[in-house]
Protein backbone atom coordinates (compact mmCIF):
# COMPACT_ATOMS: atom_id res chain seq x y z
CA UNK A 1 0.00 0.00 0.00
CA UNK A 2 1.17 3.54 -0.79
CA UNK A 3 0.23 6.96 0.62
CA UNK A 4 -2.24 9.04 -1.41
CA UNK A 5 0.39 11.32 -2.93
CA UNK A 6 3.96 10.29 -2.17
CA UNK A 7 5.50 7.01 -1.15
CA UNK A 8 9.19 6.83 -0.16
CA UNK A 9 11.01 3.56 0.49
CA UNK A 10 14.74 3.60 1.09
CA UNK A 11 16.90 0.49 0.63
CA UNK A 12 19.81 -0.27 2.90
CA UNK A 13 22.33 1.48 0.63
CA UNK A 14 23.32 5.08 0.06
CA UNK A 15 20.66 7.04 -1.78
CA UNK A 16 23.28 8.54 -4.11
CA UNK A 17 23.75 5.09 -5.62
CA UNK A 18 20.05 4.38 -6.07
CA UNK A 19 17.35 5.42 -8.51
CA UNK A 20 13.90 7.00 -8.23
CA UNK A 21 10.96 4.80 -9.22
CA UNK A 22 8.17 7.09 -10.43
CA UNK A 23 4.68 5.65 -10.99
CA UNK A 24 1.62 7.65 -12.03
CA UNK A 25 -2.07 7.31 -12.85
CA UNK A 26 -4.24 10.05 -14.31
CA UNK A 27 -7.11 9.93 -11.79
CA UNK A 28 -7.74 8.85 -8.21
CA UNK A 29 -10.37 6.41 -9.49
CA UNK A 30 -7.82 4.78 -11.81
CA UNK A 31 -5.35 4.54 -8.97
CA UNK A 32 -7.74 2.98 -6.45
CA UNK A 33 -9.96 0.83 -8.66
CA UNK A 34 -7.47 -0.48 -11.20
CA UNK A 35 -4.13 -2.32 -11.02
CA UNK A 36 -2.10 0.21 -12.98
CA UNK A 37 0.09 1.30 -10.04
CA UNK A 38 0.87 -2.25 -9.00
CA UNK A 39 1.74 -3.26 -12.57
CA UNK A 40 3.98 -0.23 -13.04
CA UNK A 41 5.85 -0.94 -9.79
CA UNK A 42 6.35 -4.61 -10.61
CA UNK A 43 7.59 -3.78 -14.12
CA UNK A 44 10.07 -1.23 -12.74
CA UNK A 45 11.37 -3.74 -10.15
CA UNK A 46 11.92 -6.38 -12.85
CA UNK A 47 13.69 -3.82 -15.08
CA UNK A 48 15.95 -2.73 -12.22
CA UNK A 49 16.81 -6.35 -11.39
CA UNK A 50 17.74 -7.12 -15.02
CA UNK A 51 19.96 -4.04 -15.22
CA UNK A 52 21.51 -4.61 -11.78
CA UNK A 53 20.55 -1.38 -10.03
CA UNK A 54 18.29 -0.64 -7.10
CA UNK A 55 15.31 1.63 -6.53
CA UNK A 56 16.05 3.80 -3.50
CA UNK A 57 13.00 6.08 -3.60
CA UNK A 58 9.44 5.35 -4.71
CA UNK A 59 7.25 8.28 -5.75
CA UNK A 60 3.58 7.89 -6.61
CA UNK A 61 1.24 10.46 -8.14
CA UNK A 62 -2.41 10.61 -9.20
CA UNK A 63 -2.33 13.48 -11.66
CA UNK A 64 -2.54 13.74 -15.44
CA UNK A 65 0.79 14.17 -17.22
CA UNK A 66 -0.86 16.65 -19.56
CA UNK A 67 -0.77 19.12 -16.68
CA UNK A 68 2.52 20.77 -15.80
CA UNK A 69 3.35 21.61 -12.22
CA UNK A 70 2.57 18.20 -10.71
CA UNK A 71 3.84 18.30 -7.10
CA UNK A 72 5.30 14.77 -6.90
CA UNK A 73 6.93 14.97 -10.34
CA UNK A 74 8.44 18.32 -9.34
CA UNK A 75 9.76 16.67 -6.18
CA UNK A 76 11.45 14.01 -8.35
CA UNK A 77 13.09 16.70 -10.49
CA UNK A 78 14.28 18.53 -7.38
CA UNK A 79 15.87 15.36 -5.95
CA UNK A 80 17.64 14.63 -9.24
CA UNK A 81 18.96 18.19 -9.59
CA UNK A 82 20.26 18.00 -6.01
CA UNK A 83 22.11 14.75 -6.78
CA UNK A 84 20.07 12.70 -4.32
CA UNK A 85 19.65 9.91 -6.91
CA UNK A 86 21.55 8.65 -9.96
CA UNK A 87 18.51 8.60 -12.20
CA UNK A 88 14.81 7.96 -12.60
CA UNK A 89 12.92 4.93 -13.93
CA UNK A 90 9.47 5.33 -15.51
CA UNK A 91 7.13 2.68 -16.89
CA UNK A 92 6.61 4.55 -20.18
CA UNK A 93 7.57 7.91 -21.63
CA UNK A 94 4.01 9.23 -21.25
CA UNK A 95 4.11 8.41 -17.50
CA UNK A 96 6.60 11.25 -17.18
CA UNK A 97 5.33 13.85 -19.59
CA UNK A 98 2.55 14.48 -22.05
CA UNK A 99 3.26 18.19 -22.06
CA UNK A 100 6.38 19.59 -23.70
CA UNK A 101 7.45 21.73 -20.74
CA UNK A 102 8.00 18.72 -18.48
CA UNK A 103 9.64 16.83 -21.34
CA UNK A 104 12.13 19.68 -21.74
CA UNK A 105 12.90 19.41 -17.99
CA UNK A 106 13.58 15.67 -18.40
CA UNK A 107 15.82 16.39 -21.41
CA UNK A 108 17.79 18.99 -19.45
CA UNK A 109 18.44 16.44 -16.68
CA UNK A 110 19.64 13.92 -19.27
CA UNK A 111 22.02 16.52 -20.72
CA UNK A 112 23.42 16.99 -17.19
CA UNK A 113 24.22 13.26 -16.95
CA UNK A 114 21.16 12.10 -15.04
CA UNK A 115 20.03 8.65 -16.19
CA UNK A 116 16.46 8.41 -17.50
CA UNK A 117 15.11 4.89 -18.12
CA UNK A 118 11.82 3.73 -19.68
CA UNK A 119 10.81 0.15 -18.89
CA UNK A 120 8.66 -0.60 -21.97
CA UNK A 121 10.60 1.52 -24.49
CA UNK A 122 14.21 1.20 -25.63
CA UNK A 123 15.20 4.85 -25.68
CA UNK A 124 18.74 6.03 -25.08
CA UNK A 125 18.59 9.75 -24.37
CA UNK A 126 22.38 9.97 -24.45
CA UNK A 127 22.50 9.14 -28.17
CA UNK A 128 21.40 11.45 -30.96
CA UNK A 129 19.07 8.87 -32.55
CA UNK A 130 17.53 7.83 -29.24
CA UNK A 131 16.96 11.45 -28.25
CA UNK A 132 15.31 12.20 -31.60
CA UNK A 133 13.04 9.18 -31.27
CA UNK A 134 12.07 10.19 -27.72
CA UNK A 135 11.41 13.78 -28.81
CA UNK A 136 9.09 12.53 -31.56
CA UNK A 137 7.20 10.33 -29.13
CA UNK A 138 6.88 13.23 -26.68
CA UNK A 139 5.46 15.50 -29.40
CA UNK A 140 3.02 12.77 -30.46
CA UNK A 141 1.92 12.32 -26.81
CA UNK A 142 1.42 16.07 -26.41
CA UNK A 143 -0.63 16.19 -29.62
CA UNK A 144 -2.69 13.23 -28.43
CA UNK A 145 -3.54 15.10 -25.24
CA UNK A 146 -4.44 18.28 -27.13
CA UNK A 147 -6.76 16.32 -29.41
CA UNK A 148 -8.26 14.45 -26.45
CA UNK A 149 -8.86 17.74 -24.63
CA UNK A 150 -10.53 19.24 -27.70
CA UNK A 151 -12.78 16.22 -28.19
CA UNK A 152 -13.68 16.24 -24.49
CA UNK A 153 -14.55 19.94 -24.73
CA UNK A 154 -16.75 19.28 -27.78
CA UNK A 155 -18.57 16.52 -25.95
CA UNK A 156 -18.93 18.69 -22.84
CA UNK A 157 -20.53 21.59 -24.71
CA UNK A 158 -22.52 19.22 -26.87
CA UNK A 159 -24.23 17.91 -23.73
CA UNK A 160 -24.81 21.43 -22.45
CA UNK A 161 -26.48 22.48 -25.70
CA UNK A 162 -28.77 19.45 -25.35
CA UNK A 163 -29.75 20.72 -21.89
CA UNK A 164 -27.78 18.02 -20.06
CA UNK A 165 -25.46 18.78 -17.14
CA UNK A 166 -22.22 16.79 -17.66
CA UNK A 167 -20.88 17.41 -14.14
CA UNK A 168 -21.84 15.94 -10.78
CA UNK A 169 -25.43 16.60 -9.77
CA UNK A 170 -25.90 19.39 -7.20
CA UNK A 171 -27.36 18.63 -3.79
CA UNK A 172 -31.02 17.64 -4.18
CA UNK A 173 -30.51 15.83 -7.50
CA UNK A 174 -29.08 12.44 -8.45
CA UNK A 175 -26.98 11.36 -11.45
CA UNK A 176 -28.67 8.97 -13.88
CA UNK A 177 -25.74 8.15 -16.14
CA UNK A 178 -24.24 9.82 -19.18
CA UNK A 179 -26.71 11.17 -21.68
CA UNK A 180 -29.55 11.34 -19.13
CA UNK A 181 -30.84 14.40 -17.28
CA UNK A 182 -30.46 14.66 -13.52
CA UNK A 183 -33.51 13.66 -11.49
CA UNK A 184 -34.75 15.04 -8.19
CA UNK A 185 -33.51 13.14 -5.14
CA UNK A 186 -36.64 11.80 -3.37
CA UNK A 187 -35.09 12.46 0.06
CA UNK A 188 -32.81 15.48 -0.29
CA UNK A 189 -34.83 17.21 -3.04
CA UNK A 190 -37.78 18.20 -0.78
CA UNK A 191 -35.32 19.35 1.91
CA UNK A 192 -33.48 21.61 -0.56
CA UNK A 193 -36.87 23.01 -1.62
CA UNK A 194 -37.64 23.75 2.03
CA UNK A 195 -34.29 25.55 2.23
CA UNK A 196 -35.39 27.96 -0.50
CA UNK A 197 -38.85 28.42 1.02
CA UNK A 198 -37.57 29.14 4.54
CA UNK A 199 -34.97 31.64 3.34
CA UNK A 200 -37.45 33.21 0.92
CA UNK A 201 -39.88 33.77 3.81
CA UNK A 202 -37.22 35.85 5.54
CA UNK A 203 -37.23 33.82 8.76
CA UNK A 204 -33.55 32.86 8.74
CA UNK A 205 -30.04 34.06 8.12
CA UNK A 206 -27.64 31.63 6.46
CA UNK A 207 -26.31 30.61 9.89
CA UNK A 208 -29.70 29.82 11.45
CA UNK A 209 -30.88 28.24 8.19
CA UNK A 210 -28.01 25.77 8.32
CA UNK A 211 -28.95 24.73 11.86
CA UNK A 212 -32.64 24.39 10.99
CA UNK A 213 -32.03 22.31 7.86
CA UNK A 214 -29.60 20.06 9.76
CA UNK A 215 -32.34 19.50 12.34
CA UNK A 216 -34.75 18.60 9.52
CA UNK A 217 -32.31 16.07 8.08
CA UNK A 218 -30.42 17.85 5.26
CA UNK A 219 -26.82 16.65 4.97
CA UNK A 220 -24.03 17.35 2.49
CA UNK A 221 -22.28 14.58 0.56
CA UNK A 222 -20.07 13.82 3.56
CA UNK A 223 -23.05 13.36 5.81
CA UNK A 224 -22.37 16.59 7.67
CA UNK A 225 -24.18 19.88 8.14
CA UNK A 226 -24.34 22.09 5.03
CA UNK A 227 -21.97 25.00 5.65
CA UNK A 228 -22.76 28.68 5.18
CA UNK A 229 -20.85 28.71 1.88
CA UNK A 230 -22.65 25.54 0.83
CA UNK A 231 -26.04 27.14 1.48
CA UNK A 232 -25.00 30.26 -0.43
CA UNK A 233 -23.95 28.07 -3.38
CA UNK A 234 -27.32 26.28 -3.33
CA UNK A 235 -29.42 29.45 -3.06
CA UNK A 236 -27.50 31.15 -5.89
CA UNK A 237 -27.61 28.16 -8.26
CA UNK A 238 -30.21 28.54 -11.07
CA UNK A 239 -30.00 24.78 -11.69
CA UNK A 240 -32.92 24.43 -9.27
CA UNK A 241 -35.22 26.33 -11.67
CA UNK A 242 -33.99 24.44 -14.73
CA UNK A 243 -31.08 26.63 -15.87
CA UNK A 244 -27.51 25.33 -16.10
CA UNK A 245 -24.74 27.75 -15.17
CA UNK A 246 -21.07 26.80 -15.56
CA UNK A 247 -19.40 28.53 -12.63
CA UNK A 248 -15.90 28.69 -14.12
CA UNK A 249 -17.00 30.51 -17.30
CA UNK A 250 -20.36 31.98 -16.09
CA UNK A 251 -22.02 30.49 -19.20
CA UNK A 252 -25.71 29.58 -18.98
CA UNK A 253 -27.81 27.01 -20.83
CA UNK A 254 -31.45 25.93 -20.70
CA UNK A 255 -31.62 22.55 -18.93
CA UNK A 256 -33.99 19.66 -19.64
CA UNK A 257 -34.01 18.41 -16.03
CA UNK A 258 -37.08 18.96 -13.88
CA UNK A 259 -37.01 22.18 -11.82
CA UNK A 260 -37.15 21.85 -8.05
CA UNK A 261 -38.60 25.33 -7.38
CA UNK A 262 -40.34 28.10 -9.34
CA UNK A 263 -38.61 31.12 -10.81
CA UNK A 264 -40.60 33.52 -8.58
CA UNK A 265 -39.22 31.90 -5.42
CA UNK A 266 -35.69 31.90 -6.87
CA UNK A 267 -35.94 35.63 -7.64
CA UNK A 268 -37.24 36.31 -4.15
CA UNK A 269 -34.39 34.38 -2.54
CA UNK A 270 -31.78 36.16 -4.67
CA UNK A 271 -33.28 39.55 -3.84
CA UNK A 272 -32.88 38.73 -0.14
CA UNK A 273 -29.33 37.44 -0.66
CA UNK A 274 -28.31 40.59 -2.51
CA UNK A 275 -29.95 42.92 0.00
CA UNK A 276 -29.32 41.21 3.33
CA UNK A 277 -25.74 42.14 4.16
CA UNK A 278 -26.19 42.57 7.90
CA UNK A 279 -26.46 39.19 9.61
CA UNK A 280 -25.52 40.27 13.13
CA UNK A 281 -27.25 38.42 15.91
CA UNK A 282 -30.01 40.37 17.68
CA UNK A 283 -30.29 40.55 21.46
CA UNK A 284 -33.98 41.54 21.15
CA UNK A 285 -36.48 40.29 18.60
CA UNK A 286 -38.96 43.16 18.21
CA UNK A 287 -42.15 42.80 16.18
CA UNK A 288 -41.19 45.32 13.47
CA UNK A 289 -37.42 44.73 13.51
CA UNK A 290 -35.80 45.65 10.16
CA UNK A 291 -39.23 46.41 8.68
CA UNK A 292 -39.42 50.21 9.06
CA UNK A 293 -37.31 52.59 6.97
CA UNK A 294 -36.55 56.25 7.60
CA UNK A 295 -37.99 58.35 4.75
CA UNK A 296 -35.11 60.84 5.00
CA UNK A 297 -31.97 58.65 5.09
CA UNK A 298 -33.38 55.22 4.03
CA UNK A 299 -31.79 53.47 7.03
CA UNK A 300 -33.74 50.91 9.07
CA UNK A 301 -35.23 52.08 12.34
CA UNK A 302 -33.79 50.31 15.39
CA UNK A 303 -36.05 48.91 18.08
CA UNK A 304 -35.28 49.60 21.74
CA UNK A 305 -37.13 49.16 25.02
CA UNK A 306 -37.61 52.22 27.23
CA UNK A 307 -39.66 52.22 30.48
CA UNK A 308 -41.57 49.10 29.50
CA UNK A 309 -42.44 50.28 25.97
CA UNK A 310 -40.83 49.53 22.62
CA UNK A 311 -39.72 52.45 20.43
CA UNK A 312 -38.34 52.43 16.89
CA UNK A 313 -35.83 55.21 16.28
CA UNK A 314 -33.59 56.38 13.46
CA UNK A 315 -30.06 56.81 14.82
CA UNK A 316 -28.78 59.05 12.01
CA UNK A 317 -27.82 62.47 13.45
CA UNK A 318 -29.90 64.35 10.85
CA UNK A 319 -33.02 62.27 11.63
CA UNK A 320 -33.00 62.40 15.44
CA UNK A 321 -36.73 63.24 15.62
CA UNK A 322 -37.79 60.09 13.76
CA UNK A 323 -39.31 57.81 16.40
CA UNK A 324 -42.53 55.78 16.80
CA UNK A 325 -43.96 53.61 19.54
CA UNK A 326 -44.72 49.97 18.70
CA UNK A 327 -48.34 50.16 19.88
CA UNK A 328 -48.94 53.12 17.54
CA UNK A 329 -47.51 51.12 14.60
CA UNK A 330 -49.72 48.15 15.47
CA UNK A 331 -52.71 50.48 15.47
CA UNK A 332 -51.81 51.61 11.94
CA UNK A 333 -51.45 48.00 10.81
CA UNK A 334 -54.84 47.18 12.36
CA UNK A 335 -56.47 50.11 10.55
CA UNK A 336 -55.04 48.91 7.23
CA UNK A 337 -56.13 45.30 7.73
CA UNK A 338 -59.63 46.36 8.77
CA UNK A 339 -60.01 48.06 5.38
CA UNK A 340 -59.70 44.62 3.78
CA UNK A 341 -62.89 43.34 5.43
CA UNK A 342 -65.99 42.94 3.22
CA UNK A 343 -69.62 43.33 4.18
CA UNK A 344 -72.29 40.82 3.15
CA UNK A 345 -73.36 42.71 0.01
CA UNK A 346 -69.75 42.90 -1.20
CA UNK A 347 -69.26 39.17 -0.60
CA UNK A 348 -72.43 38.39 -2.55
CA UNK A 349 -71.27 40.59 -5.43
CA UNK A 350 -67.84 38.89 -5.58
CA UNK A 351 -69.42 35.43 -5.44
CA UNK A 352 -71.72 36.15 -8.37
CA UNK A 353 -68.99 37.78 -10.47
CA UNK A 354 -66.49 34.99 -9.86
CA UNK A 355 -69.13 32.42 -10.84
CA UNK A 356 -69.63 34.30 -14.10
CA UNK A 357 -65.85 34.38 -14.54
CA UNK A 358 -65.71 30.59 -14.16
CA UNK A 359 -68.22 30.18 -16.98
CA UNK A 360 -66.15 32.31 -19.36
CA UNK A 361 -62.71 31.41 -18.07
CA UNK A 362 -62.01 28.77 -20.73
CA UNK A 363 -62.01 31.35 -23.50
CA UNK A 364 -60.09 33.80 -21.34
CA UNK A 365 -57.59 31.07 -20.54
CA UNK A 366 -57.07 30.43 -24.25
CA UNK A 367 -56.44 34.14 -24.77
CA UNK A 368 -53.95 34.11 -21.92
CA UNK A 369 -52.21 31.07 -23.41
CA UNK A 370 -51.92 32.88 -26.75
CA UNK A 371 -50.45 35.90 -24.96
CA UNK A 372 -47.92 33.71 -23.16
CA UNK A 373 -47.03 31.92 -26.40
CA UNK A 374 -46.41 35.30 -28.02
CA UNK A 375 -44.34 36.39 -25.01
CA UNK A 376 -42.28 33.19 -25.18
CA UNK A 377 -41.60 33.86 -28.86
CA UNK A 378 -40.52 37.40 -28.04
CA UNK A 379 -38.09 36.14 -25.39
CA UNK A 380 -36.63 33.65 -27.86
CA UNK A 381 -36.24 36.39 -30.45
CA UNK A 382 -34.43 38.54 -27.88
CA UNK A 383 -32.13 35.62 -27.09
CA UNK A 384 -31.36 35.21 -30.79
CA UNK A 385 -30.64 38.93 -31.18
CA UNK A 386 -28.46 38.85 -28.09
CA UNK A 387 -26.45 35.93 -29.50
CA UNK A 388 -26.06 37.74 -32.85
CA UNK A 389 -24.84 40.88 -31.06
CA UNK A 390 -22.28 38.80 -29.14
CA UNK A 391 -21.05 37.06 -32.29
CA UNK A 392 -20.77 40.43 -34.05
CA UNK A 393 -18.59 41.73 -31.23
CA UNK A 394 -21.13 44.30 -29.98
CA UNK A 395 -21.18 42.73 -26.49
CA UNK A 396 -18.39 41.36 -24.34
CA UNK A 397 -18.75 37.87 -22.87
CA UNK A 398 -19.55 39.01 -19.31
CA UNK A 399 -22.41 41.26 -20.45
CA UNK A 400 -23.66 38.57 -22.83
CA UNK A 401 -23.83 35.90 -20.10
CA UNK A 402 -25.54 38.28 -17.64
CA UNK A 403 -28.28 39.22 -20.12
CA UNK A 404 -28.61 35.65 -21.35
CA UNK A 405 -29.23 34.32 -17.84
CA UNK A 406 -31.84 37.03 -17.23
CA UNK A 407 -33.68 36.06 -20.41
CA UNK A 408 -33.50 32.35 -19.55
CA UNK A 409 -35.07 33.07 -16.15
CA UNK A 410 -37.82 35.06 -17.87
CA UNK A 411 -38.31 32.20 -20.31
CA UNK A 412 -38.72 29.77 -17.39
CA UNK A 413 -41.30 32.05 -15.74
CA UNK A 414 -43.37 32.15 -18.95
CA UNK A 415 -43.13 28.36 -19.29
CA UNK A 416 -44.33 27.94 -15.68
CA UNK A 417 -47.35 30.18 -16.34
CA UNK A 418 -48.16 28.23 -19.51
CA UNK A 419 -47.92 24.93 -17.65
CA UNK A 420 -50.13 26.21 -14.84
CA UNK A 421 -52.86 27.34 -17.26
CA UNK A 422 -52.62 24.11 -19.24
CA UNK A 423 -52.98 21.97 -16.10
CA UNK A 424 -56.09 23.66 -14.71
CA UNK A 425 -58.26 25.99 -16.75
CA UNK A 426 -60.43 27.07 -13.79
CA UNK A 427 -57.60 27.61 -11.31
CA UNK A 428 -57.47 31.41 -11.42
CA UNK A 429 -61.13 32.09 -10.46
CA UNK A 430 -60.75 29.62 -7.58
CA UNK A 431 -57.55 31.28 -6.43
CA UNK A 432 -59.09 34.71 -6.81
CA UNK A 433 -61.92 33.59 -4.55
CA UNK A 434 -59.40 32.27 -2.01
CA UNK A 435 -57.45 35.51 -2.25
CA UNK A 436 -60.51 37.64 -1.49
CA UNK A 437 -61.48 35.35 1.38
CA UNK A 438 -58.02 35.60 2.92
CA UNK A 439 -57.95 39.35 2.46
CA UNK A 440 -61.36 39.71 4.12
CA UNK A 441 -60.22 37.65 7.13
CA UNK A 442 -56.80 39.31 7.42
CA UNK A 443 -57.64 41.35 10.52
CA UNK A 444 -59.12 38.38 12.40
CA UNK A 445 -56.13 36.23 11.44
CA UNK A 446 -53.70 38.91 12.62
CA UNK A 447 -55.37 39.14 16.03
CA UNK A 448 -54.94 35.40 16.67
CA UNK A 449 -51.52 35.08 15.03
CA UNK A 450 -48.29 34.21 16.78
CA UNK A 451 -45.29 36.56 16.83
CA UNK A 452 -43.62 35.23 13.66
CA UNK A 453 -47.01 34.99 11.90
CA UNK A 454 -47.65 38.67 12.57
CA UNK A 455 -44.27 39.63 11.15
CA UNK A 456 -44.94 37.55 8.05
CA UNK A 457 -48.42 39.03 7.56
CA UNK A 458 -47.08 42.59 7.81
CA UNK A 459 -44.50 41.77 5.11
CA UNK A 460 -47.18 40.23 2.89
CA UNK A 461 -49.88 42.87 3.23
CA UNK A 462 -47.62 45.96 3.10
CA UNK A 463 -44.79 47.07 0.82
CA UNK A 464 -43.26 50.46 1.69
CA UNK A 465 -43.14 51.13 5.42
CA UNK A 466 -41.63 54.61 5.58
CA UNK A 467 -41.39 56.74 8.73
CA UNK A 468 -41.04 60.52 8.49
CA UNK A 469 -40.73 62.10 11.91
CA UNK A 470 -43.82 60.88 13.78
CA UNK A 471 -45.71 59.87 10.63
CA UNK A 472 -45.93 56.32 9.30
CA UNK A 473 -46.65 55.75 5.60
CA UNK A 474 -47.99 52.21 5.44
CA UNK A 475 -48.63 51.27 1.82
CA UNK A 476 -50.54 48.06 0.97
CA UNK A 477 -48.73 45.62 -1.32
CA UNK A 478 -49.85 45.29 -4.94
CA UNK A 479 -52.36 42.40 -4.66
CA UNK A 480 -54.20 44.14 -1.79
CA UNK A 481 -53.95 47.72 -3.02
CA UNK A 482 -57.15 47.53 -5.08
CA UNK A 483 -59.08 46.18 -2.11
CA UNK A 484 -57.92 49.00 0.21
CA UNK A 485 -58.58 51.67 -2.41
CA UNK A 486 -62.25 50.69 -2.66
CA UNK A 487 -62.72 51.97 0.95
CA UNK A 488 -60.85 55.20 0.29
CA UNK A 489 -62.76 55.85 -2.97
CA UNK A 490 -66.23 55.11 -1.61
CA UNK A 491 -66.43 57.63 1.22
CA UNK A 492 -68.32 60.13 -0.96
CA UNK A 493 -71.18 57.87 -2.02
CA UNK A 494 -70.77 54.25 -0.99
CA UNK A 495 -74.10 52.98 -2.29
CA UNK A 496 -74.06 54.56 -5.74
CA UNK A 497 -70.51 53.55 -6.72
CA UNK A 498 -70.27 50.18 -4.98
CA UNK A 499 -70.76 47.90 -8.04
CA UNK A 500 -68.39 50.01 -10.12
CA UNK A 501 -65.76 50.01 -7.36
CA UNK A 502 -66.02 46.26 -6.72
CA UNK A 503 -65.86 45.59 -10.45
CA UNK A 504 -62.67 47.63 -10.61
CA UNK A 505 -61.21 45.44 -7.84
CA UNK A 506 -61.91 42.25 -9.80
CA UNK A 507 -60.53 43.76 -12.99
CA UNK A 508 -57.41 44.94 -11.19
CA UNK A 509 -56.79 41.56 -9.59
CA UNK A 510 -57.56 39.65 -12.80
CA UNK A 511 -54.97 41.49 -14.89
CA UNK A 512 -52.30 40.84 -12.27
CA UNK A 513 -49.73 38.31 -13.34
CA UNK A 514 -50.22 35.06 -11.42
CA UNK A 515 -46.55 35.19 -10.48
CA UNK A 516 -47.36 38.32 -8.42
CA UNK A 517 -50.57 37.04 -6.82
CA UNK A 518 -49.95 33.37 -6.07
CA UNK A 519 -46.72 33.69 -4.03
CA UNK A 520 -48.65 35.88 -1.59
CA UNK A 521 -51.32 33.20 -1.23
CA UNK A 522 -48.73 30.47 -0.78
CA UNK A 523 -46.88 32.41 1.89
CA UNK A 524 -50.11 32.99 3.83
CA UNK A 525 -51.18 29.35 3.52
CA UNK A 526 -47.70 28.12 4.47
CA UNK A 527 -47.41 30.42 7.45
CA UNK A 528 -50.80 29.46 8.86
CA UNK A 529 -50.47 25.74 8.04
CA UNK A 530 -47.06 25.34 9.66
CA UNK A 531 -48.15 26.87 12.92
CA UNK A 532 -51.46 25.01 12.88
CA UNK A 533 -49.41 21.78 12.87
CA UNK A 534 -47.28 23.13 15.74
CA UNK A 535 -50.44 23.70 17.74
CA UNK A 536 -51.41 20.06 17.41
CA UNK A 537 -53.60 20.41 14.32
CA UNK A 538 -56.18 22.62 16.01
CA UNK A 539 -58.46 24.45 13.61
CA UNK A 540 -58.80 28.20 13.81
Amino acid sequence: MYPAKVGVFQLGIAIMQGYIGYIRVSTVRQGTKGVSLVEQRDAILRYAERNHFSIAIWLKETETAAKSGRPVFNQALKLLRAGKARGIVLHKLDRGARNLRDWIAIGDLSDQGVEVHFVTETLDLQSRGGRLSADIQAVVSADYIRNLREETRKGFYGRLKQGLYPLRAPLGYVDCGKGNPKTIDPIKGPLVKQTFELYGAGHHSLETLGEEMYRRGLRNRRGRRVTRNGLSTILNNPFYIGIIRIQKTSETFAGVHGPLIGSALFKRVNAILNGKTNTRSQSHDFLFRRMLTCARCNYSLIGERQKGRVYYRCHSPQCSGTSLREDFIEGQVAALLQKLQFNESEKAYFKAEIQTMRETWTSRRDEELQRLTLQRGQVKARLDRLTDAYLDGALDKAMFETRKESLLVEQKAVAESEAQLARDGTSFPDRLEQFLELAGNAWLSYQSALFEEKREMVKIFTSNRKVDGKTLDLEPSIPFREVVKRVENSYCDLQRDTPRTLGAILNGLTILNEQELLPELKLIFGCRADHTKDRGGAKE
